[in-house]
């Protein structure tokens, strides 16, 4: 399962119902039983055949719509799961009115859909091998930058060009610290922990004094 190049999602302008397309609605049908064979089994045990069972489908049509195999479908998995994610978070962020609401909506959103997501936290406990490296060194440096780019437009609104990506970076850091090293006194996908934390060493950190 790789993802090299994280992509940033254009959120949809309006409401329109978009017509999909049966080949795309079977590729769909594939992803989530891939996802939910994985947050079973993990990547390792999950084989093709496991998948198309999942899914209902023969082996054969799975190969046609993933001509790639193995590769192509879970590439397809992750690529999926990280524009929903950001398609999600958006959603929050875009609701928020002041530099306080927008990072505590930013921080818990995040924080809870990734610790609430069966297939990654199989991996983070069973397979971290897969997900680690995207976590570390120069792996890291692709999700601080799509991060980034996403959470411009909205940082740009109450901060000054030059903190936008540093304070997009620090907020990255610290959700993922606390997403692999949990702190009994911080809980990302509780909401009041998280104002409470981003009032006391978040905002401080953004925000210059005005005594």
């Amino acid at each position: 399962m790789s993802a090299e190049t994280l992509t940033v999602p254009t959120p949809p302008a309006g409401h329109a119902s978009v017509e999909v397309h049966p080949v795309d609605q079977q590729r769909a049908r594939l992803v989530g039983a891939a996802l939910r064979c994985v947050a079973r089994w993990g990547v390792a045990k999950t084989s093709l055949d496991d998948v198309a069972r999942e899914a209902g489908v023969s082996r054969a049509t799975l190969y046609r719509l993933f001509p790639g195999g193995r590769d192509a479908l879970f590439d397809a998995v992750v690529g999926a799961e990280i524009e929903r994610f950001f398609r999600e978070v958006s959603g929050r962020l875009e609701t928020a009115t002041t530099l306080e609401d927008l990072l505590v909506a930013g921080i818990h959103e995040s924080g809870r859909r990734v610790l609430g997501h069966p297939a990654l936290q199989y991996l983070l406990a069973h397979e971290p091998e897969i997900v680690l490296p995207k976590l570390a060194f120069h792996g890291f440096d692709g999700v601080l930058r799509a991060v980034g780019d996403f959470a411009a437009p909205y940082l740009g609104l109450w901060l000054a060009p030059d903190d936008v990506m540093r304070a997009a970076d620090w907020v990255t850091r610290l959700v993922v610290s606390y997403v692999c090293t949990p702190a009994a006194d911080v809980d990302l996908a509780d909401e009041a922990s998280v104002r409470r934390l981003v009032r006391a060493f978040v905002l401080p950190g953004l925000v210059p004094s005005t005594n």
